[in-house]
């Protein structure tokens, strides 16, 4: 039995659809499908989701019209031309979900947000049926998808993946909305954005599938942005740490929390093209057969910051680092690296945390709280990652990294190597993201074939 998930630009229109309907059909063990709300049909057009979210805003400010009538035109377009009768219900479920309790404008905001991917399902379960194939939407509540009440960031529960398996006893093809659960309270909570890859695997975990087939708008993974390198290779196969590393440093291809939930089932995912089914993808698993050289993908992402601390003698000072990350968490600041030397530490954040007020507080508390002799932030770095299980047994990637960024006149920042040994990162100034990911791409997949 297979859980197959479609993203956004497979079910952003009609024809779309369709296409999803004849992949489903295709293949009988594909008996869970899960679902985006839909995405962009054009490069310039816009995704429910972001149109959802904009009219959440606009209602709790008074006037989110504007925004729930281009919503509704999407949703008549697409049920228009693939002939099923569900505006009536759609209409009333938008208008009593943007009307609904604004007393807490995160839970308001989630359940707005969720509505595309509700709706996508219903209108996907009708489609198929009208086809006259035996199917039906399944509300993720009363699938028994329970999560934690955070708002934007649901993390599943462990009770949810017994109740999960009894969807095996559903009868025909079920049509899941991704992106959110319900708290046990019975609120709906949504996860982090992009969220519907998560929904996948947990029900793939909760249902012991055999497979996670995972359809988006490209062939397979790449081993590089393709907006950055023309054409640039294609990853046959990838063991779940590397995609998880990967995804979380810019991969916008899986979802980084996604793997989890596969990973600790032994499920493997295959990434694959709503527009070209026929193509192998990209597989993901355990263990892999495929090599390429010690590096098997770069992802750059940019936004972070670094908060340099130097004080002498610090490697001695027991608690230092602790005491560092405390002003952090005080300040609802999370990081995302520390690398550090005997008398300097750096802690890299996401840049949209520490505005300029948050900042001096920070540095304020660092210098007097650390007494420290030196604090400085250094803004706008892109944070560059090279990844590949090869890594471990292959010596001298970091040196042919350096010197690959020397040659293209690229100045290092900071270097950190994960404890794995299966990813290291390069932070560069943001202006020069694209010159060092082409570099390191020309030394580690074009150079290589020489």
């Amino acid at each position: 039995m297979k859980v197959v998930k479609f993203g956004g630009t497979s079910l952003a229109s009609a024809e779309q659809i369709k296409k999803v309907f004849q992949i489903v059909t295709s293949d009988s063990m594909r008996k869970v499908v899960v679902v985006s709300a839909p995405g962009k049909r054009t490069k310039d057009d816009s995704k429910v989701t972001d149109l959802l979210i904009a009219c959440a805003n606009g209602y709790m400010q008074g006037d989110g019209q504007r925004y729930l009538h281009q919503i509704l035109e999407r949703y008549v377009e697409i049920t228009k031309e693939l002939d099923v009768d569900m505006m009536e219900q759609i209409r009333a479920d938008l208008y009593e979900v943007v009307e609904g309790d604004k007393s807490d404008p995160a839970a308001y905001m989630d359940a707005v947000k969720a509505s595309g991917e509700d709706n996508c399902a219903k209108i996907v379960a009708a489609y198929f049926r009208k086809q006259g194939v035996q199917a039906q939407y399944v509300n993720p509540g009363v699938a028994g998808l329970i999560v934690t009440n955070d708002p934007g960031n649901a993390q599943v529960l462990p009770q949810s993946y017994d109740y999960l398996y009894k969807l095996r006893e559903e009868d025909g093809i079920l049509i899941v909305p991704g992106f959110f659960g319900y708290s046990e309270s019975g609120r709906v909570v949504t996860f982090s954005r992009g969220g519907s890859d998560i929904t996948g695997s947990i029900l793939a975990n909760g249902m012991k599938a055999t497979m996670y087939e995972n359809f988006t708008d490209v062939d397979a993974v790449y081993a590089v942005n393709p907006n950055f390198i023309n054409k640039p290779a294609e990853i046959k196969e990838l063991t779940y740490q590397e995609m998880r590393e990967l995804s979380y440093a810019g991969f916008a291809v899986f979802h980084d929390e996604a793997l989890i939930p596969a990973f600790r089932a032994g499920i493997p995912v295959n990434i694959k093209n709503t527009n070209n089914p026929q193509a192998p993808g990209t597989k993901i698993m355990h263990t892999r057969q495929h090599t390429n050289g010690p590096v098997i993908g770069i992802a750059s992402d940019t936004g972070f910051c670094s908060i340099n601390v130097s004080k002498y003698l610090m490697n001695r000072e027991v608690g230092f680092g602790r005491r560092l990350l405390h002003i952090l968490e005080d300040e609802g600041i999370s990081y995302e690296h520390t690398p550090s030397g005997i008398d300097d530490i750096s802690v890299i954040v996401r840049q949209q945390q520490l505005n300029e007020e948050i900042e001096a507080r920070v540095v304020a508390r660092i210098t007097d709280e650390l007494a420290v002799d030196s604090v400085a932030v250094e803004r706008n770095l892109a944070m560059i990652m090279l990844v590949g299980e090869g890594m471990r047994s292959n010596v001298g990637t970091m040196a042919r990294a350096a010197i690959a960024l020397a040659n293209a006149g690229v100045n290092i920042e900071m270097i950190n190597q994960g404890s794995s040994e299966v990813s290291m990162m390069f932070g560069v100034k943001e202006e020069e993201e694209k010159k060092a990911v082409c570099a390191l791409y020309e030394a580690f997949f074009t150079l290589s074939k020489v």
